[in-house]
């Protein structure tokens, strides 16, 4: 299942480092996957961002990072960025395009008691996508949302290693089970990628016997499905060594080493194409 990738070169692409949880995944099925990196650094997060502004730099800053790059796929690691330019970057753009969107239709095949909730970011929340999600995959669900602006910030501050109060997290969770219907959430979906990083202290800290639904690795599958499609048409491509690129420098470059270094990444470089607009 894995041959596809031996010719294969992927970009994951996110606001910031949270789509490194899609990168573990990748890296879990598709350990010969050459993946290259890029984070949108100057305008994290995108979850707090208007629509308009997004999506034209969404597809401006791809298109050029995809003719400098040469990915054979390209997967959008962000709930926000799939939920407002998937279709533009599908048009645009000559190659797949994989995006990751909140799990509500998975979260509808695994609930018993019928009622979901979502943690995301509060534009997420509020967007019309999820409410379309939700009337085509679950309608038969109640949908409990938190858009909670803390935990992007959270999460990638987990990554780099810092110590989280639980008190921080437990803040977040109780805006979401102490909403009308909370205590009948048997199923909480991830919809921001960041979210992976503190799924140990979402476990740890809420109620027992919870459906935690992390969109990674379903993502994750459905690259390889894409690569087993194309294996036949990607052209050779030398071996080269994953590459990360920022389009502004991080506030802390030898711990964001420390931590990227964990999934092959040795350094980062600052891609600021000129054409991209703010």
């Amino acid at each position: 299942m894995g041959s596809p990738a031996l010719s294969s070169r992927c970009l994951v692409f996110d606001s910031g480092i949270g789509g490194m949880g899609v990168v573990q995944a990748l890296r879990n099925i598709l350990p010969a996957l050459t993946i290259d990196y890029l984070a949108d650094t100057a305008l994290f997060p995108y979850g707090e961002q208007p629509d308009d502004l997004l999506t034209g730099r969404i597809v401006s800053l791809l298109e050029a990072a995809c003719h400098d790059f040469r990915p054979d796929v390209l997967v959008i690691a962000c709930n926000t960025a799939s939920t407002i330019a998937l279709p533009a970057l599908r048009e645009r753009l000559s190659i797949p395009v994989v995006g990751c969107v909140p799990p509500i239709r998975w979260a509808g095949r695994v609930s018993t008691t019928r009622t979901v909730g979502l943690l995301s970011t509060s534009a997420t929340a509020r967007r019309p996508y999820v409410l379309e999600l939700h009337r085509q995959f679950a309608p038969d669900c109640r949908l409990i949302t938190h858009g909670a602006r803390g935990l992007a910030d959270l999460a990638e501050r987990a990554f780099l290693g810092d110590d989280i109060p639980d008190t921080d997290v437990e803040r977040e969770l109780t805006c979401l089970f102490e909403q009308p219907y909370g205590e009948a959430i048997d199923t909480v979906g991830l919809g921001c990628t960041h979210y992976t990083f503190l799924m140990p202290a979402f476990q740890r800290l809420a109620r027992a016997h919870l459906n935690w639904l992390d969109p990674a690795p379903a993502v994750a599958r459905q690259v390889r499905t894409v690569l087993e499609t194309l294996a036949t048409l990607a052209p050779d491509k030398a071996a080269a060594p994953p590459r990360l690129f920022m389009t502004s420098a991080p506030f802390n470059a030898p711990r964001l080493e420390a931590a990227v270094s964990r999934l092959g990444f040795s350094e980062w470089s600052l891609f600021s194409p000129l054409a991209v607009t703010a």
